[in-house]
């Protein structure tokens, strides 16, 4: 986590942050055109199409910047506004996430790879020389920056689903950065008193819009652990019939064997449980009689508790319903968060596959309670 956050970053910042993210995106592509030469992916309601990824990104990019007219008033502009026109004609109808639904992925017309790997070159160069002729407004260079911050904070979600898809179809993916790494340090208990709590994010740089409305809250005194729980942790109660195997992982004799990459290999029992639903988190709290933290007790423990809190291991549930903070205002990627509104879950911190300049302990990640092909686990707090 040294890496410093894309949220503050400036202009110069920014440029290499956008070339680096690419190189991972296209160093990723190259592992799926190993594993699978035609790049065909079943139909399947957790994964899209590895091109349509591509256009995708390529097309959230030009939407947002250079098609943008009003890109520099940034949270405030009109998502609505006339548009300029795209690369290619069809662009809004192939990679429009908002108009183009997610079963009729399959069954498009998509650019050749080729074609695709030039229309990415081509918007990255067009990013980029934005980027270069902005000058940020000394009183407000968030705004100016706004939407070059939102499309590297895009295509970074996008490598991280991209490297929790080819876990799910069995692509090895080699580079040493997106491996999960044992937690040696002993799971201890931090201790927090009765009291009020600022949840939620304040002050000047980049902040999705489910993040800001900081607001007070009251919270409960109670201790909670300093790290994710391993798999050395979690498999007794597997063992003891509480719940069916995890996902990647088997028993092989008296040994745990965890599938990466598509082949089996023995299981690091010191490694992050990692491939866990909400429901299989709560279903260990209950068995081990504890309870998974709100997400404004594990906020408060990640500013409050320093280095005694370790966290970045896993996406980490909690036991929050993602939810609107006071007076919500969406900005201009309206799908962003009004229509998972209620219907997901909050989680916390990041996991071995996030970025480190995505980073931050005010990141609200969110996802159906029953997903267990993310990069998940959970750490608990006392009852």
């Amino acid at each position: 986590m040294n890496e410093p956050s894309f949220r503050h970053a400036g202009p110069a910042a920014l440029a290499q942050a956008l070339q680096a993210s690419r190189v991972d995106t296209l160093a990723t592509l190259a592992a799926f055109e190993a594993a699978l030469p035609d790049l065909t992916v079943p139909p399947h309601a957790d994964l899209n199409p590895p091109r349509w990824e591509l256009g995708h990104i390529h097309w959230f990019a030009q939407h947002w910047l250079a098609r943008n007219p009003e890109r520099a008033r940034g949270p405030w502009a009109d998502p609505l506004a006339p548009r300029r026109a795209a690369l290619a004609p069809d662009d809004d109808a192939l990679f429009d996430s908002s108009r183009v639904l997610h079963d009729t992925r399959w069954q498009l017309t998509l650019p050749r790879l080729d074609e695709l790997r030039a229309m990415l070159a081509q918007g990255l160069d067009r990013t980029l020389a934005l980027l270069h002729d902005t000058v940020p407004d000394p009183v407000s260079s968030d705004a100016s920056l706004y939407f070059h911050r939102l499309v590297l904070a895009h295509e970074d979600m996008h490598h991280e689903a991209a490297l929790y898809m080819a876990q799910a179809l069995g692509v090895p993916v080699a580079d040493a950065r997106w491996q999960p790494q044992a937690l040696t340090a002993s799971r201890e208990l931090i201790a927090f008193e009765a009291g009020s709590f600022d949840l939620g994010w304040t002050g000047p740089g980049f902040a999705f819009d489910n993040e800001l409305g900081a607001h007070r809250v009251d919270l409960p005194a109670t201790a909670i652990d300093s790290r994710a729980l391993t798999w050395a942790e979690y498999l007794p109660f597997v063992e003891a019939g509480g719940h069916a195997p995890p996902r990647y992982l088997r028993l092989q004799g008296d040994q745990w064997q965890q599938q990466r990459g598509g082949h089996w290999q023995p299981l690091d029992t010191r490694l992050p449980a990692c491939h866990l639903s909400a429901l299989e988190a709560q279903a260990w709290c209950a068995w081990a009689g504890r309870r998974l933290p709100s997400e404004a007790e594990w906020e408060r423990a990640a500013l409050q508790a320093g280095d005694r809190f370790a966290w970045g291991a896993v996406w980490e549930w909690t036991a929050s319903a993602f939810e609107p903070y006071p007076g919500f205002k969406p900005h201009p990627y309206l799908d962003y968060s009004m229509p998972w509104f209620g219907s997901r879950r909050v989680l916390r911190g990041a996991s071995f596959g996030t970025q480190p300049r995505m980073h931050d302990v005010r990141y609200r990640n969110f996802y159906p309670s029953g997903r267990n092909d993310i990069f998940a686990g959970f750490r608990t707090c006392t009852i």
